[in-house]
């Protein structure tokens, strides 16, 4: 078997094993609405008080890339295999990100940390409407922006859209996209299409699909006068998104990230891979704790060049 073949192989035996957690996922999803319905109410996200012409990133500004350089922990609260986010609360998740942050709190470039919860998460359950898809509860998403806030960090949401697609679910998040502190990530590995099973294919996206839910978001950040607001889009494979006929609408800084897990050399070949073929994007790289051969230390992830201006940890 070629390395490329055990890389695949890999791969989809971790997506069998998460689009496992389906009913899992769907239980734990129901508990935890209820938990932190109990513990949060049920009200909307807080209106900005300050004018639209002063509303900035949550540790100043209004442009977040080049001027930051962005630290995330991915993942959703229903199970620790679903990434970094999954152990622990959402403060204690805020708590190892800080620690993890201060690797990279050198040289003029600040740090701005980010929590990256799965608001939609696909699963191996059709589920009743046959999408393949679980929606992550309003209580949740209100937990983790609360606990990104105390931190004057920032929530991205990210989309698995199963059978769905990409617009449908990011329409149904505009109440947080709206505010300024809210980001939102593209995940085509769990893209299916007709016919296809998370966990059993690796998925992908169309141009199209994704140009048009980049220029809803990027009308977002025009009409309410917000700052610069991420989005980031996976890859690990070739196919996955066809990058040159991406738009990069206005507003948005707009994030190709390189995801998979494997050895460090392999990570990193494959990173700059990617980024000749799309060389206009800001790049991202994405780190495993328990599946990267040996994760990389933030020295190593810093001397690549181009320096990432976003990495995840999962």
């Amino acid at each position: 078997m070629t390395r490329s073949a055990r890389r695949q192989s890999s791969r989809v035996v971790r997506q069998r094993r998460l689009a496992a957690l389906g009913g899992v996922l769907a239980l734990g999803v129901i508990l935890a609405s209820a938990l932190f319905v109990l513990r949060d109410g049920d009200s909307e996200p807080a209106a900005e008080s300050a004018s639209a012409a002063q509303i900035e990133l949550p540790r100043g500004g209004r442009r977040l890339l080049p001027d930051y350089r962005v630290i995330a922990y991915y993942g959703a609260p229903q199970d620790k295999q679903l990434g970094a986010l999954g152990i622990g609360s959402a403060s204690h998740a805020m708590a190892e990100l800080t620690r993890q942050t201060k690797g990279y709190a050198r040289g003029p470039r600040p740090v701005m940390p980010a929590l990256e919860l799965l608001a939609t998460i696909a699963h191996g359950d059709a589920g009743g409407d046959g999408r393949y898809r679980l929606r992550q509860p309003d209580a949740v998403i209100r937990r983790y922006l609360r606990a990104a806030r105390k931190a004057k960090a920032l929530l991205v949401l990210d989309i698995q859209p199963g059978r769905s697609d990409f617009f449908t679910e990011a329409t149904r998040l505009r109440k947080w996209l709206e505010q300024p502190d809210v980001g939102l990530a593209l995940d085509p590995e769990w893209r299916m299409g007709p016919g296809e099973v998370p966990g059993k294919v690796i998925g992908k996206v169309g141009a199209r699909e994704v140009n048009a839910t980049t220029a809803w978001l990027g009308q977002i950040v025009q009409r309410k006068r917000l700052p610069q607001k991420l989005l980031l889009v996976h890859q690990f494979t070739n196919d996955m998104v066809p990058e040159r006929q991406l738009k990069r609408p206005r507003g948005l800084a707009y994030v190709l990230n390189v995801d998979g897990f494997g050895s460090q050399e392999l990570k990193v070949a494959k990173y700059h891979d990617f980024v000749s073929q799309a060389p206009g994007f800001r790049r991202g790289f994405k780190l495993f704790y328990q599946e990267d051969a040996n994760t990389m230390s933030p020295g190593q992830v810093m001397r690549l060049s181009p320096r990432p201006d976003v990495v995840v940890y999962e």
